[in-house]
């Protein structure tokens, strides 16, 4: 690539649409708005979603259930993961650095998979089986706040 090779972006150098300059401009008289009509005052503005009297979508969608905003999220991380990894603590910031987990909410350990080796967890949460799984193996579980 070199300077002859440049090009600038799509729509770069596309002018400004200028209204109500003239009609030589193919935009003057009534400036793109059309005759007559609520569109064509000035001042008008218009509910958001307003589409002419019709039934606006967002009324016309099925409303269901609620969102709790409350919400606790977690990261979910299942025992396959964890023998994966090579190490017997395994905490948050060690499953942030081998690439398990990626945003800094609490941690819970899920029990799909089988665990062979012992290993001390520190999680925030844990499935019942998970905790079975690690205390079989010969592991520890330690609950974070």
């Amino acid at each position: 690539m070199n300077l002859s090779n440049l090009r600038a972006p799509r729509k770069a150098n596309e002018k400004k649409k200028r209204v109500g300059r003239g009609m030589g401009s193919g935009m003057g008289k009534t400036s793109a708005r059309g005759h007559k009509g609520q569109r064509s005052r000035s001042g008008s503005r218009m509910m958001r979603g307003f589409e002419g009297g019709q039934m606006p979508l967002h009324r016309r969608m099925p409303k269901r259930g609620f969102t709790n905003i409350f919400r606790q999220e977690f990261n979910i991380v299942n025992l396959h993961q964890l023998s994966a990894i090579g190490e017997t603590t395994i905490t948050p910031d060690v499953l942030r650095r081998s690439g398990i987990i990626s945003t800094k909410h609490p941690v819970k350990i899920l029990g799909s998979g089988e665990l062979t080796i012992a290993l001390t967890v520190h999680a925030h949460k844990f499935s019942k089986s998970a905790q079975e799984k690690i205390t079989n193996s010969g592991g520890r579980v330690e609950v974070l706040a």
